[in-house]
């Protein structure tokens, strides 16, 4: 008989597809989730693509007893439940560390009491844990710049500036050695779960893998949740015939990877023991501007409605804790785990449009904004 795994945060959306792929390979699966509102709506059910092959419990990970029951002759954890949003985190600071911090600790000390009989424990990190990407200056070479400093921002001068000589650094890809500097409460909440999983794990003897997932993009993301990815969150505002909002000038970039090669890299640690006691980037090495993914939604979301000629909201406003660029260097997992991307976002953009078209979103951006805006986040 197959092993029995325990997806927490099992019907959200990237925990959802870790159960579809291991229902499909023939696992025993459980989900633990608590169907969490600003994901899952007010009232919410077990939504309809919850794969129906997996057991499936409404509980939390903060609560002792839940988490007991949900281990029970459990032998392979994926640790995806948290509370997920750069900028709320930075007003709702009990909560995520409530949710991601002590919610992961919960979980170990109910692992700690299985005595053994856990087998692997992958726990899903982020890249908001480095901070700003990788950069090279011309003159300094390599280096690990921290966030641009508030004067420079004032001036709407974008770019990073090296640290060191002050001269333009063009950034890089970002691999697993870099420095963390996390710049949200949510990045420090996630560098949390990672640290505190690679550590018990190593103590205890329980083969443990943290996967610092790029930006993810697919169907089922909570498109009316104003925290959750920006291609949600600017297809939720076109579903609704309103413009994307964008911050600084629209050239940040990002590194946007589909959410089936998330899928696939976990499956990739839980198969090999190259993974165990390891960090792995799963990206694409590709660098997306934020103005790259609103361009590519307004073109394929081309509703006769849409009551602008085509163009994004760019503010020209930073918010407190962003930062400029980060990709991937995807080298590492490629060499370990024989990892490749292998959905390009032309082809993953379609399929999300598709998805997209058939949903209903309630628009709640500007209500998001706002919070930030009456807390001085934005500038």
């Amino acid at each position: 008989m197959q092993e029995l795994v325990l997806v927490t945060g099992g019907a959200g959306f990237i925990g959802s597809y870790i159960v579809d792929e291991l229902v499909r390979r023939g696992y025993r699966v459980r989900v633990l989730d608590n169907l969490d509102p600003q994901v899952h709506g007010d009232n919410a059910n077990v939504p309809e693509y919850l794969n129906e092959g997996a057991e499936f419990i409404n509980g939390d990970v903060r609560n002792p007893d839940d988490v007991r029951k949900a281990i029970d002759g459990v032998e392979i954890i994926f640790h995806e439940a948290a509370v997920v949003g750069v900028g709320q985190s930075m007003y709702e600071i009990k909560k995520y560390m409530d949710v991601n911090t002590l919610g992961t600790a919960n979980l170990l000390e109910q692992i700690i009491k299985c005595k053994g009989k856990i087998k692997k424990l992958i726990v899903a990190s982020s890249m908001s844990i480095y901070g700003e990407g990788g950069y090279e200056c011309s003159k300094c070479g390599r280096i690990s710049p921290k966030l641009r400093p508030t004067s420079q921002l004032e001036k709407r001068q974008w770019e990073m500036e090296c640290h060191i000589c002050g001269e333009h650094a063009k950034p890089i890809p970002t691999n697993e050695e870099k420095p963390l500097n996390s710049t949200s409460i949510y990045a420090i909440s996630k560098k949390d779960q990672e640290e505190m999983c690679l550590c018990i794990g190593r103590a205890y003897n329980i083969p443990t893998v943290a996967l610092r997932y790029f930006n993810t993009y697919g169907p089922r993301q909570a498109l009316s949740n104003p925290y959750t990815g920006v291609a949600a969150i600017f297809s939720s505002r076109l579903l609704n015939d309103h413009t994307p909002i964008i911050y600084e000038d629209g050239l940040q970039s990002r590194d946007f990877v589909h959410v089936k090669d998330i899928v696939q890299a976990n499956m990739l640690a839980m198969e090999s023991g190259n993974a165990n006691y390891e960090m792995f980037n799963v990206g694409t090495g590709r660098r997306l501007s934020i103005l790259d993914i609103a361009n590519a939604l307004i073109s394929r979301l081309n509703f006769s409605k849409l009551n602008f000629k085509g163009k994004s909201e760019i503010t020209y406003q930073f918010r407190e804790g962003d930062i400029r660029h980060c990709y991937a260097d995807i080298s590492k997992i490629k060499e370990k785990l024989k990892y490749s991307s292998k959905h390009k976002f032309e082809d993953g953009i379609e399929e999300l449009v598709h998805w997209v078209k058939e949903q209903h979103a309630e628009d709640r951006v500007e209500q998001a904004r706002k919070e930030l805006e009456n807390r001085c986040l934005t500038k």
